[in-house]
């Protein structure tokens, strides 16, 4: 018993370690865009969002009920983050892997340092990842249906983390397909979706937004090389900027002696490899692998357990150890030069930006022009729900084209806040910790946000100067009358097709003909309009919008997006 408690004794420490560091960061960074954004999702809770299903939600909103500030929102971060890491090694006690191995390794993989106190998705997914693989090691020994029970409640956390959970998923059934003959496996399947039909019900009422963003609107339409070679290359980083190399190389040459240790090695080959693809459709976000790390973090320890590791490895681990903890120490420092790296400097200024704008703009509703970023952060920093996106024909959409705010704010005053000064429209300049914005106030607002125009088909062959007519059907999501026609006492409305180069180049508008004016839908009810268009004269790959536009505002993203070809 002695011997157990002196082996633990130093993961302890070092887990203790670990949690105050993330404390230490949680509690002095101001809050970042993404957690920002999350934090509004909090504040609506739903069974699923624009972007991701809703478990962030959950930890923010734990967390945050019980202390307001970033600490409070990040706080079930930094516990599952300890809470993983400590069941790691409880998974690894079974391979006798020696407790030095596990302090050299565990901290020196950099994206575990980024998601030790940092809420987004990822938070969330980590901890059910660990948690599948802690019980799933237990349910490959003995079948079990408690242990099925348990694994179906984790399963169903996975999804409601992160939809890469479900990688997880198949490349452990891929492993050991020998679970099919089990009758507890297909209980797993039958109860994981059950707890998960309330995501895919608000999926199908909204019109399956999250399907379409994820395998359609953020793929790249132009194949670039880069996405493709530096993958690899920002995996090693990921791994631990000095030591990923050769961590990739020993989990990939352990030696594998059960079904849980083949469940590792297949899981870590085939979402490194399954993500190595999809960057040939896109590129891949560094921190996506995140979840490839677990298996390959235990792969690792397992191997030095098995024939130790070399001497020069300890030395180098610890410079790496000592680099990324003195990179996260210089981050809460913030010197100047640091603030020359754009994802550091969103880490600070923000809060008293926030203030500013709010001095300017009062209890009035403000409108951000691009992003969710800066609306999410000016809501965060003044407790309100009151800032909204407007997500131009050059962006993309957000959950702030499905929240109630775009409803709240017709037809009310509000204040038009800009990075930069849009001519003719913006007439004031506001002095901030992050530099100067650009705003104006705006007396009568009308836009149509949550209009989807749907044609009836997303991919289009035309000749240099064709006419097309297309037949776009579309509904009153509002809880109130719209009408399109134009008034002397409101700002007119514009409907246009909208012709994209290279996804962000604007080449060609045409407008609607007058009929589409004399349109008005009560709540709920559906109408079409045929929008006939001349295909642009010269020959190329297209995207094809459709966009509603009113004064002083750049026109919204009213349709997906039409892949259009003039050959």
């Amino acid at each position: 018993m002695q011997a157990t408690v002196n082996y633990n004794r130093p993961v302890i420490y070092f887990l203790l370690l670990w949690t105050v560091l993330n404390v230490l960061q949680a509690g002095t960074l101001e809050i970042h865009a993404d957690e920002a954004y999350y934090w509004m999702y909090s504040r609506f809770l739903d069974w699923g969002y624009y972007d991701h299903p809703p478990m962030v939600a959950l930890f923010i909103k734990a967390g945050y009920s019980l202390i307001h500030n970033e600490f409070g929102l990040r706080l079930f971060t930094v516990l599952s983050s300890s809470v993983s890491l400590y069941l790691i090694w409880l998974m690894l006690k079974k391979y006798q892997v020696n407790a030095k191995a596990f302090i050299l390794v565990i901290p020196g993989i950099f994206v575990f340092h980024i998601y030790g106190f940092t809420t987004t998705p990822d938070a969330p997914l980590l901890l059910f990842t660990t948690l599948f693989f802690f019980f799933y090691q237990r349910y490959a020994e003995r079948d079990s249906w408690p242990l099925a029970l348990i694994l179906a409640l984790v399963v169903a956390g996975l999804l409601y983390s992160k939809y890469h959970g479900i990688l997880v998923v198949g490349f452990t059934l891929l492993s050991n397909l020998k679970l099919l003959k089990r009758p507890s496996f297909w209980g797993i399947v039958v109860l994981a979706v059950a707890f998960y039909t309330p995501h895919i019900l608000w999926q199908i009422n909204h019109d399956y937004p999250s399907i379409k963003y994820h395998l359609s609107e953020r793929s790249a339409e132009t194949y670039d090389f880069s996405y493709s070679y530096l993958y690899p290359l920002g995996q090693l980083v990921m791994a631990g900027p000095l030591i990923g190399w050769f961590l990739f190389y020993k989990s990939f040459t352990v030696r594998i002696k059960d079904t849980f240790m083949r469940t590792l090695l297949v899981n870590s080959i085939g979402i490194l490899l399954f993500f190595f693809l999809t960057s040939f459709k896109g590129e891949v976000q560094l921190h996506w692998t995140l979840i490839v790390y677990v298996p390959l973090a235990m792969l690792v320890l397992i191997h030095f357990a098995q024939s130790g590791w070399p001497a020069w490895f300890s030395r180098l681990a610890i410079v790496n150890i000592v680099l990324i903890v003195t990179l996260r120490l210089l981050i809460v420092w913030g010197p100047s030069f640091m603030m020359e790296v754009g994802a550091i400097r969103s880490f600070f200024g923000f809060k008293d930006w926030a203030k500013t704008v709010h001095d300017k703009a009062g209890d009035n509703y403000v409108i951000f022009s691009e992003g969710f970023q800066n609306p999410s952060k000016y809501n965060f920093y003044n407790n309100t729900v009151k800032g909204l996106n407007y997500d131009t024909r050059y962006y993309r959409r957000t959950q702030y084209d499905i929240w109630p705010i775009d409803d709240s704010i017709q037809h009310k005053k509000a204040y038009l806040v800009a990075e930069g000064p849009i001519p003719g429209i913006t007439t004031d300049t506001i002095k901030t910790p992050v530099g100067y914005w650009y705003s104006c106030w705006v007396n009568n607002v009308r836009t149509y946000q949550k209009i989807d125009f749907k044609p009836l088909a997303y991919k289009v062959t035309a000749s240099p100067g064709q006419k097309l007519t297309f037949d776009l059907s579309f509904k009153n999501t509002y809880s109130f009358p719209i009408n399109f026609g134009n008034t002397p006492d409101e700002s007119p409305v514009y409907f246009e097709a909208c012709f994209f180069e290279n996804s962000s180049d604007l080449v060609n508008t045409q407008k609607a003909d007058d009929s589409f004016y004399h349109i008005a839908l009560q709540p709920g009810q559906t109408t079409q309009y045929k929008f006939t268009l001349t295909a642009p004269a010269k020959k190329g790959r297209y995207d094809l919008l459709f966009s509603l536009r009113t004064e002083p505002f750049a026109g919204g993203r009213n349709s997906g997006i039409i892949n259009f070809t003039v050959k």
